[in-house]
């Protein structure tokens, strides 16, 4: 299981995957202040879910693409065969 980031680890993993630390509110100028732990935190294991998809639906392509290959290749070994 992986340690649950706090305080200033949060933000140092939230910047690296690009992840904004501040919530935007309007009232009479707009004002920004940092998120709570607990919402950053959200947002960096949701970030982490976004790569870690990403990655996965490119490993699933690859798969695919060598599953054809390799009927592909099959499919001409026995007409070869036949000849």
């Amino acid at each position: 299981m992986k340690k649950i980031l706090e305080g200033e680890e949060l933000e140092r993993r939230a910047r690296e995957l690009g992840v904004d630390i501040y919530d935007y509110t309007v009232g009479s100028l707009l004002r920004r202040k940092r998120v709570p732990d607990y919402e950053l935190q959200r947002r960096v294991i949701e970030a982490e879910r976004s790569i870690r998809e990403s990655r996965l639906w490119q490993l699933a392509l690859i798969s695919a693409i060598a599953s054809v290959a390799s009927a592909a290749a099959a499919l001409l070994a026995v007409l070869s065969k036949f000849r």
